[in-house]
């Protein structure tokens, strides 16, 4: 039974403008993960100039997830395969970057895959049998933060790992990503760059942050003092494993923003995914029983309203 006060006038501007409330309210999330109101309010607010590339950047992050979407609706549509990897220094901004490519997709679709150290018993298997069971099945993007590199970079140089561990991973390694691009996986792998001085500053902005204090490990802190040991490693691994159909791509990441944008724009160019046509959504109306009664909830149950 329809309502009349659905097609009032009044009431079809109140929800008008409680859904334009409803996403405004989204937007915020990505300004609560880039503002931190102690700054905005205190001396250090931030310049036109400033307010004005965060506009900017802000527009463009909004049209790349909404292609996003596309691509994802192209992945379930057609049973395409994704793995994405993301390797990098610690804070060079790879964790940022899969929040913005992830944050309005599906995680049935589109899942991140942080694997911590292996167990004892996952140190006596093959080396790549903890991650064959993270790939994607058909229809499924799976974002890798740090992957099976590890043993190209903080295994070699922490000693993780020994010589001859470390040669027989660039011995299978190209195979084993031939064997899964031949399978229907296609396999993007992305580089976040920055420089010696840009590390120490994020470091130390960690060290100064409560609110981020949480993302500096013992280990993070060692890979500083080893800045020159990574950065042979990486060079290493970049020429090593970089094949044909699964080639490294450097994200040049001092600008974080700059470097989410470039990253997603790349990752969208390398899919040939097109728009799915959806049949349009009606909502159903709502059944109604007029003798259903609701329960009051008990006033010890209700969440204190302090805000």
């Amino acid at each position: 039974m329809n309502d009349d006060r659905d097609n009032d006038p009044t009431t079809l501007a109140a929800r008008q403008r409680r859904f334009e409330e409803d996403l405004i309210d989204a937007y915020d999330e990505e300004l609560e993960m880039e503002v931190d109101d102690r700054i905005l309010d205190g001396e250090g607010a931030i310049s036109d100039e400033a307010r004005a590339l965060r506009k900017t950047y802000f527009r463009e992050l909004f049209r790349l997830q909404g292609e996003l979407v596309k691509l994802q609706d192209w992945i379930v549509q057609t049973g395409h395969r994704v793995v994405v990897i993301f390797e990098g220094r610690d804070a060079a901004g790879k964790g940022g970057a899969i929040k913005r490519i992830t944050q309005r997709l599906n995680p049935r679709v589109c899942r991140v895959a942080a694997l911590p150290a292996p167990s004892n018993r996952e140190r006596t298997q093959w080396y790549f049998q903890r991650y064959v069971s993270h790939l994607p099945a058909g229809g499924e993007m799976v974002l890798f933060d740090r992957s099976w590199y590890n043993r190209a970079g903080v295994e070699r140089v922490m000693g993780f790992c020994n010589d001859a561990e470390y040669e027989e991973f660039f011995r299978s390694v190209p195979e084993f990503e031939k064997m899964l691009v031949r399978s229907g996986i296609q396999i993007l792998k992305y580089w976040f760059s920055i420089t010696d001085e840009e590390q120490e500053i994020r470091f130390q902005a960690r060290i100064q942050d409560p609110l981020k204090q949480w993302k500096l490990s013992p280990m993070d802190l060692e890979s500083r003092r080893r800045w020159e040991a990574y950065t042979q490693a990486k060079e290493v691994m970049l020429q090593r494993s970089h094949i044909a159909e699964a080639p490294w791509w450097v994200v040049q990441a001092v600008d974080k923003k700059r470097a989410r944008l470039n990253c997603i724009h790349h990752l969208l160019s390398q899919v040939p995914y097109k728009e799915v046509e959806h049949s349009s959504i009606t909502l159903p109306e709502r059944v109604h029983h007029p003798d259903y009664i609701r329960q009051p909830v008990a006033a010890n149950m209700i969440v204190p309203e302090l805000y």
